[in-house]
């Protein structure tokens, strides 16, 4: 990879918070936090859901104004009261959900507001000359006049840093910069993210993905409960036990918390299941409070059987069994008939309603059962239901009539385990239930696993995190390519084992 591309004179200035503070109506989201960030470093910020770090950044970026406080560059301190005013003093916040234009060119997301123009028209031989000459050493590949709707998410990210790299961009913050990326495009981004420092860059790095943080990191700070905690200088003197300790303020042997039990008779028979994204035919059984976790690489079929087993797609060929009667799965609705239930890998855009309160979302599925005639909704029950699965499962909201969409993602996977509890259940498929979610709720998901497995609900688990599927599974299924590469109980499996199931054999 050839040099970024950078128009700008390198700049020495540290990036300082001096006693930042944000108070919303009943809630302070950060109090006096004061830390240091210096240039040719990568700093990371860390923290349970709901610790501050996102409301800092948007604080950098200008989005927020601070209760009070300043954001010190250099010799000049300042409040930001508009991003506009934030990006003026070279700083750039990338968010998770990225700020783009899907309808637009490349070339016109990197150059709105100052777009080459002359007599109101565009000039585009030098709109695409100079988005070119942006796109150098970052993102080849990409055509300027493609629209950004088209592009992958791991381009998009690419589109994004080159836009800040436009506007000459000293301070480089990273929201949670992977959640969604393949491995490929996240080796790509730490290679981008490690020039961007080696340039003198001050880049703030949040991310939940301890193995990030160490690979990429140079310090990082902690933050709990909207409040600083501790800077670690040197990651070499740091341990990846010391960094969760000091996260959620206490020891955890292990965070998994993993329960011997006995399993039932089989709950869930696969017997030559083929469909969308298989290409062998699939079979397995899963006991009565057996958990079994699912493992592969990105587009192993792992996802793709979930959806066929909870009617989300069709399956050509085999059947699926559940307590010895075949399941006829035509739609979800007949999964959550037969008390399979699914929470899914994207909880945005597939699991929660954003706009919904915590308690609509809670009950939604389970009010055909409790309301009059099955379509008067009964009040006592839908306040009593919500009331009960917030408490049971620690859900942390200011009310059930909070909108879901402002809850951390942790809380928001317990209100979709909430739903769940209110109906039947025989057999839970969970998507990646930990994705994008802090090790203290992580830990809090894993006790209500293991509590849902001791009841005698088979539990499924789709993972990417090598430790998570080993340290929560009773036995391990593992995919390649669209089929089942092997089986390994939970004492024979390792990193290494697992890893040789995975990946993909050169075809002769």
């Amino acid at each position: 990879m050839q040099p970024l591309t950078e128009t700008h004179a390198p700049c020495s200035d540290s990036l300082r918070f001096n006693a930042i503070g944000k108070h919303f109506p009943g809630v302070q989201a950060l109090a006096n936090i004061t830390f240091e960030a210096h240039p040719g470093q990568v700093h990371a910020l860390m923290g349970e859901n709901g610790a501050g770090k996102s409301t800092l950044l948007k604080i950098l970026g200008g989005a927020y104004a601070p209760s009070s406080g300043t954001v010190q560059i250099g010799e000049q301190s300042m409040v930001f009261k508009s991003t506009a005013e934030s990006i003026a003093h070279r700083v750039a916040v990338i968010h998770q959900e990225l700020h783009l234009v899907p309808q637009m060119s490349v070339a016109e997301n990197l150059f709105l507001g100052h777009l080459p123009a002359r007599f109101g028209l565009i000039r585009r031989g030098e709109l695409r000359r100079n988005a070119l000459a942006l796109l150098k050493g970052l993102a080849d590949e990409i055509d300027p006049q493609e629209k950004v709707a088209r592009l992958s998410l791991g381009q998009r990210q690419l589109v994004e840093i080159a836009k800040a790299l436009s506007r000459g961009a000293h301070v480089i913050a990273f929201d949670e910069p992977t959640s969604s990326l393949s491995a490929r495009e996240i080796d790509r981004l730490m290679a981008i993210i490690a020039r961007l420092r080696d340039e003198g860059k001050v880049v703030l790095y949040v991310s939940h993905r301890m193995e990030e943080v160490f690979r990429i990191c140079n310090a990082v700070t902690v933050f709990k409960d909207g409040r600083y905690v501790r800077t670690f200088e040197q990651m070499s003197e740091l341990t990846h036990d010391q960094l969760v300790t000091c996260m959620v303020g206490r020891d955890i042997q292990d965070i998994y918390d993993y329960r011997p039990r006995e399993h039932g008779a089989v709950a869930l028979k696969v017997d030559g299941l083929l469909g969308p994204g298989l290409r062998q035919p699939v079979s397995f059984e899963v006991r009565q409070g057996e958990i079994l976790g699912l493992f592969g690489l990105v587009g192993a079929g792992r996802t793709e059987l979930l959806r066929l087993l909870s009617g989300l797609a069709r399956h050509s060929a085999g059947l699926v069994e559940l307590q010895g009667e075949t399941l006829t799965l035509r739609s979800p609705r007949d999964a959550i008939d037969a008390g399979v239930l699914l929470c899914p890998e994207d909880r945005k855009k597939e699991g929660i309603i954003p706009l919904a309160s915590v308690a609509e979302n809670i009950n939604i599925s389970a009010r055909s059962a409790h309301s009059a005639l099955g379509c008067v909704l009964r009040g006592q029950w839908e306040r009593d239901n919500a009331d009960k699965q917030i408490r049971a499962l620690k859900v942390k909201t200011p009310t059930a009539a909070q909108k879901i969409m402002f809850l951390s993602g942790g809380n928001q996977q317990k209100a979709i385990l909430g739903r769940w509890l209110s109906m039947p259940m025989k057999v839970l498929l969970l998507d990646e239930p930990t994705r994008g979610i802090d090790i203290g709720a992580k830990a809090e998901i894993y006790q209500i696993i293991h509590s849902l497995a001791a009841s005698g609900i088979a539990v499924i688990v789709v993972s990417s995190d090598l430790m998570e599927v080993m340290g929560i599974s009773d036995r391990i299924l593992v995919l390649c390519e669209g089929a089942v590469s092997g089986e390994l109980a939970r004492a024979e499996a390792n990193e290494s084992n697992l890893l040789q199931m995975a990946l993909p054999r050169q075809r002769g």
